[in-house]
């Protein structure tokens, strides 16, 4: 029996319009679900903040059994799931298995987390008790995007459960499926008790409800950061914590002594993995000098030997962008790139949604698919001669999430990621990196630092409270 009926996967009316889910590959229509409006977020929320008094008070084996379970889950409806993620989000099908085993990973991960120590006991100047406890925040706000729809909503939707917490989930109405529904069929089947975990696809009206909400105190927000900016206005005012994870333009460096046969299948993952709409995407290809001609050749060769189409029912190593807007977006960055001077040597066009993968060459500071997160498949590279200015161009520009640096001299490299600021660095590797025990998190226009993780999820989910217990009452001078 599949785990998502059309006709069943809204547990309650909403108060929206109908959206129409759509295959970016053929237009087709999967199916439709009501979006939210403002007024579903206010009584979702109590609904969730209701149920989560009586979670919280649930022993920790209670919780953390139901995180395994959902942890399991993903494993065993994986074939259905791997459709709706490779349909809906245009992903192949080697990505959405990589979500799929996050997205179990997160919840097994999760589950310890419902029995770590949650205080510690202090030293007093009075006689009595004094100690630190972790409590659950109450109801958490998720609001996650299209580009990596599963991890994106499990990675805060798991830990927020396992810590006491309700959920009020809203994914990108693109990726309503895959990116929300499928989570509450999820954990509905792992017995997490009714009104915990609440789905609602919707747009900025409701996302910006999510914030405003009183009843949510707590935001996890993934997307850009034009977006995140707002998020954490609007928090502010209210007196929320808001954690952002937020947009990129990353570097991979490759330095003199680099193996240049290895490194270019490691910077095309890097910059093509998902038709790049991945936040950690590589965007900026800094080379040495002496590298840098072979290297736009071999970039360029590899770009246009691989294959692009409908990912369902062909095998390829790209499928479409996410819709028209979003490759408009893409083909303009190019374009305007291409009119300032930079050199196209491969890519550049596209049919519908399916854009071929791209190499620039001669780009600098002014040009727009290099200084800008193009959030495409479009690789620009640009020459260094010395690693004080592959320093500098690295640490250039808004953002600081993650960073690659290729070279056979390890030492070397992480000499040179400590004078990157950034939240990810990996040393003979490309950008686009993902694991469930890991801190994710980006520094600047990136985001507000690493939150997912082990302790991270702790700070994240829960309020450090102070409490003191005395034997007899404290006497004071008045």
């Amino acid at each position: 029996m599949p785990l998502l009926d059309p006709t069943t996967w809204q547990s309650r009316p909403l108060a929206g319009d109908e959206y129409t889910v759509t295959e970016p590959a053929t237009g087709e229509s999967l199916g439709t679900v009501t979006l939210a409006a403002a007024e579903d977020v206010a009584s979702t929320a109590r609904t969730a903040r209701a149920a989560q008094t009586e979670w919280a008070t649930a022993p920790h084996f209670v919780r953390a059994a139901v995180l395994r379970r959902a942890g399991d889950l993903f494993a065993a409806h994986a074939d259905e799931l791997r459709d709706w993620i490779v349909r809906e989000s245009g992903s192949i099908p080697g990505k959405a298995d990589f979500e799929l085993h996050v997205a179990a990973q997160e919840c097994y991960e999760a589950a310890a987390l419902a029995s770590r120590p949650t205080g510690q006991i202090l030293p007093s100047e009075a006689p009595r008790l004094s100690y630190t406890r972790r409590v659950p925040v109450g109801v958490v706000g998720v609001i996650a995007p299209f580009n990596a729809p599963l991890i994106l909503s499990i990675r805060s939707v798991a830990p927020a459960l396992a810590l006491g917490n309700g959920v009020v989930l809203k994914p990108d109405p693109r990726t309503a499926v895959c990116g929300g529904l499928a989570l509450g069929a999820v954990f509905a089947e792992a017995g997490l008790p009714d009104g915990l975990l609440q789905v609602l696809p919707g747009g900025p009206e409701a996302g910006r409800a999510v914030v405003t909400d009183p009843l949510i105190p707590v935001i996890s927000f993934t997307g850009s950061t034009a977006a995140g900016r707002a998020v954490g206005e609007a928090a502010g005012r209210h007196l929320k914590r808001a954690h952002l994870e937020l947009g990129g333009n990353s570097a991979l460096v490759v330095l003199e002594d680099a193996d240049i046969e290895a490194v270019i299948s490691t910077a095309a993952w890097g910059s093509f993995f998902h038709q790049g709409q991945i936040c950690m995407t590589t965007g900026r290809h800094l080379v040495h000098a002496s590298l840098y001609e072979e290297y736009v050749e071999r970039l360029a060769a590899k770009a246009d030997s691989l294959t692009v189409g409908d990912p369902h029912r062909e095998q390829v190593h790209l499928g479409p962008i996410i819709d028209d807007a979003q490759l408009a977006k893409i083909h303009g960055l190019v374009e305007s790139s291409t009119a300032g001077g930079a050199k196209l040597a491969a890519g550049g066009t596209h049919d519908r949604l399916f854009y071929r993968p791209t190499v620039l060459a001669g780009v600098d500071d002014t040009t727009p698919a290099y200084a800008e997160e193009v959030f495409g498949p479009v690789a620009p590279v640009r020459s260094f001669g010395t690693l004080d200015e592959a320093a500098a161009l690295a640490s250039a520009g808004p953002y600081g999430l993650a960073l690659g640096i290729v070279t056979r001299d390890t030492a070397r490299g992480l000499d040179l990621a400590e004078r990157v600021p950034t939240g990810i660095a990996h040393i003979n590797d490309q950008t686009v990196n993902d694991e469930a025990v890991a801190p994710f998190g980006g520094t600047a226009a990136s985001g507000t630092g690493a939150r997912f993780g082990g302790e991270a999820n702790l700070d994240a989910f829960t309020d450090l409270r102070w409490t003191t217990v005395r034997g007899d009452v404290a006497g004071y001078p008045f």
